[in-house]
């Protein structure tokens, strides 16, 4: 007879390791290494020095005319409506316009000629290669002649045919071509409260509506007329076998329209020239003269927004690529160095789902980074303004949620980046190895693409696909279409807007976790 033996049963119940337990430990794990605490202390300690050097390091000096000595400081860079920094220099003919009321006229040429002072002092005016594409002319409704006011204008480019602009960082295409002779452009403004409605015409009696736009705070008694604006270049002014006269000066556009069509109430008799400039602007060769029938305008500098990285929270921010090589360093030797003494196997019987041991992992160190990186940045940004502010040096006026989404952002993209080079670390179980995989995915295409050493087509797509399309969350000044400017990681611009480049890092993260989640529940036993 056979007896039956009833399995024993402990009364105690199982033990189980849940994720909390898992952070718990992984947390405990990493704040007795001493040297992981050392490497993340280090990465926020290195992140604030470089950006408070390079803070200290932005010198600039000014001329607040072509005679006098260069002073430190900036120059006066104007605010538009939304607290943007703008362009806002140009050449101006008004009268005042008193209420509702439109203006028509004809823009038969738009030619330009280059005002620029040479080495030895001279001053030259010597016939431009070609206009630069922005170049502008037409007619502008403008609250005042201060700089920064909000504006509504339609014009003839000389690149980009008929466009109706306001407000210095808005554009919008009318018709094409270019404006000549044989071609000429009829343009209009009307003004009905404090809307704006734009017209250009290829023969004055059909006419297409370019735009119309509010302007809120529109006074009822505005100067409104003609204006002519170009951006500024540098020329030759006389080379000869041993020597040559190199200055800076500006491209003044002179543009021939006809005597403005006028309606409504216009308050002020004949045409006043006023050159719209700060102390530092270079407006010679800037006037206009007349006709009975005719007028010529000559203007430079430009409207429009004011595009310049310098003074931007991600200029102090340049640091965060050393904290980047600290911190994948950290996530790399997280993992691999459990590996490397044979600890793996421990760390994976406190959990049958091998998969928390890894998801705790990445909580820690990911919490980790991102407080470490978040408190580098809080203390970055501000200083590191104060600093440039100070010196006289050019900040970039943004809003507080934009600053917020920088540090933050950058906070994010250190952590996610430290979390990627921890799943690279447990597929590839090498240290060095796997520090070289996320150093070329998250750092290289920026370096590639600052160095120039990419095409700027293959650049782009680059930074579109690859985890390095996070440092967008750094970017602070949009690229404008209106805009002549290379828009390229050397100069502070990416191909995707902040938050859709941060999700590249998160999908390539979240893709890693995944397959070094499997690894390791198929590899390890």
């Amino acid at each position: 007879m056979t007896a039956t033996v009833t399995p024993y049963r402990s009364t105690v119940p199982a033990g189980r390791a849940g994720l909390t337990q898992l952070i718990r430990a992984e947390w405990t794990k990493f704040r007795t290494v001493r040297g992981w605490v050392i490497a993340a202390t280090a990465g926020a300690v290195v992140m604030v020095a470089l950006g408070l050097l390079i803070a200290n390091g932005n010198d600039s000096t000014v001329q607040t005319s072509p005679d006098s000595p260069a002073v430190p400081g900036h120059p006066y860079i104007p605010t538009g409506p939304g607290g943007e920094a703008v362009n806002d220099s140009f050449y101006l003919v008004h009268q005042t316009l008193d209420g509702d009321g439109s203006i028509t006229t004809r823009v038969s040429a738009l030619t330009a000629r280059r005002q620029a002072r040479g080495t030895d002092g001279s001053i030259a005016s010597v016939p431009a290669d070609s206009l630069p594409t922005w170049a502008k002319a037409g007619l502008i409704i403008k609250a005042n002649t201060g700089q920064g006011s909000v504006y509504a204008a339609i014009m003839v480019t000389a690149g980009h045919g008929v466009r109706m602009q306001y407000n210095y960082i808005h554009d919008i295409a009318g018709p094409t071509g270019t404006v000549s002779i044989a071609s000429p452009r009829w343009l209009r403004l009307v003004r009905t409260g404090q809307t704006i409605d734009g017209y250009a015409s290829l023969n004055g009696s059909s006419w297409t509506r370019v735009g119309t736009v509010r302007l809120p705070g529109l006074p009822r008694s505005v100067p409104a007329g003609m204006f002519a604006a170009t951006p500024s270049q540098s020329a030759v002014l006389a080379q000869g076998l041993a020597s040559s006269s190199v200055g800076s000066g500006a491209v003044v556009a002179t543009a021939t329209l006809d005597k403005p069509d006028l309606e409504g109430a216009w308050s002020t008799p004949g045409w006043t020239g006023t050159a719209i400039h700060s102390a530092t602007d270079n407006t010679a060769g800037s006037g206009f003269q007349q006709t009975d029938t005719m007028y010529t305008v000559t203007g430079s500098g430009d409207i429009g927004p004011y595009v310049d990285t310098g003074g931007t929270p991600g200029q102090l921010l340049t640091g965060g690529f050393a904290a980047l090589i600290v911190l994948t360093v950290l996530g790399v030797v997280f993992v691999t160095t459990e590996y490397r003494r044979g600890l793996i196997r421990t760390s994976l019987l406190l959990s049958p789902r091998r998969g928390r041991v890894l998801a705790a992992k990445a909580v820690v160190l990911g919490a980790v980074a991102f407080v470490t990186a978040l408190l580098a940045a809080a203390i970055t940004v501000p200083v590191g303004e104060h600093l440039e502010a100070a010196k006289g040096s050019f900040v970039e006026p943004i809003s507080a949620l934009t600053e917020a989404r920088v540090i933050v952002g950058t906070a994010a993209l250190l952590a996610v980046a430290a979390v990627l080079a921890l799943a690279v670390g447990t597929m590839l179980r090498r240290g060095a190895a796997a520090v070289a995989v996320v150093i070329v995915l998250v750092a290289l295409p920026n370096l590639l693409g600052i160095a120039g050493v990419l095409p700027t087509g293959a650049s782009q797509w680059v930074l579109r696909l690859m985890p390095a399309a996070a440092l967008a969350v750094q970017q602070t000044v949009p690229a404008y279409a209106q805009v002549d400017q290379t828009y390229s990681p050397m100069h502070g611009f990416y191909p995707l807007s902040p938050w859709v480049g941060f999700a590249v890092l998160c999908v390539w993260t979240a893709l890693a976790l995944a397959a070094a989640g499997y690894l390791l529940r198929r590899r390890d036993a």
